[in-house]
């Protein structure tokens, strides 16, 4: 549909250039993406939970370990952190009938992303977080744009 399109799952990221970073069935999780302007590289995962227990063997699903590899993947590529810049989309309430602790792990999930980017100074310039719907996300490496489609329809440039 887009070009080079490259899917990354559930719990995974990827590290691309001139491609499409793709990730379906975002309800409570986040795509997160980080983008370097200047070498026009960037990263998306799909994070499921905001923290991992300690001694969790290190995955792109925990919100932490995702900002950890992700930039770790991009510095090898030459990337400068103090370029890079993040978007976010997901952390959807997408079940009723939860408890109130199930219901809060979108947010809890935004919270630590943003907690982690701050502690890297990593800014966010565009969000798309909350609501009731699941998302699709696509991140353009080679311009940042990031393309939300929603599950009811509609989309969103963020």
């Amino acid at each position: 549909m887009m070009g080079n399109e490259i899917l990354v799952g559930i719990g995974e990221f990827r590290v691309a250039k001139g491609a499409v970073l793709k990730t379906v069935g975002l309800g409570s999780c986040i795509g997160i993406a980080l983008y370097d302007p200047k070498l026009r590289l960037g990263s998306l995962a799909h994070v499921m939970l905001p923290q991992s227990n300690n001694g969790t063997k290190r995955s792109a699903k925990y919100a932490d370990h995702a900002v950890e590899m992700m930039m770790e993947a991009m510095e090898r590529l030459g990337s400068d952190r103090k370029r890079v810049v993040a978007k976010m989309a997901g952390g959807a309430q997408i079940f009723k009938h939860m408890t109130m602790d199930m219901l809060r792990i979108g947010d809890r999930n935004v919270d630590a992303i943003k907690t982690i980017l701050k502690d890297y100074g990593i800014r966010v310039v565009s969000e798309d977080i909350g609501g009731n719907e699941g998302r699709t996300v696509y991140f353009f490496t080679g311009d940042g744009r990031m393309l939300v489609k929603y599950s009811k329809g509609g989309e969103l440039w963020i």
